[in-house]
């Protein structure tokens, strides 16, 4: 008698568990990862356009700095990059209910 309760707690729990995967990821698992991946993008855009606007200085302004603006704003998009990086996360992880303990 117990042994078909169990069995049938299991068959809930399987079941269960297999919609969930069907379903795909929850609302903060989706949440968790739009923003890392929005953290990510940030970041790769800063440095591209950093060094784009160095390029431009070097190729067409004049001043006879080639390559060095680049390399000097593709160094300063990198750290500004990593800041914002670290403020937008340390953000995400400020928010209430990102507590894994709470989970």
């Amino acid at each position: 008698m117990a042994d078909d309760r169990h069995n049938d707690d299991l068959t809930r729990r399987i079941a269960d568990a297999k919609a969930a995967q069907a379903r795909g990821l929850d609302h903060a698992q989706a949440r968790s990862e739009g923003r890392g991946w929005a953290v990510g993008i940030e970041f790769v855009g800063t440095v591209l356009v950093s060094a784009l606007l160095g390029w431009l200085i070097d190729r067409y302004a004049g001043l006879g700095t080639a390559p060095f603006a680049m390399i000097g704003l593709l160094l300063l998009g990198f750290a500004a990059g990593t800041r914002r990086a670290m403020k937008t996360s340390a953000q995400f992880d400020a928010e209430p209910g990102n507590d894994p303990a709470n989970r």
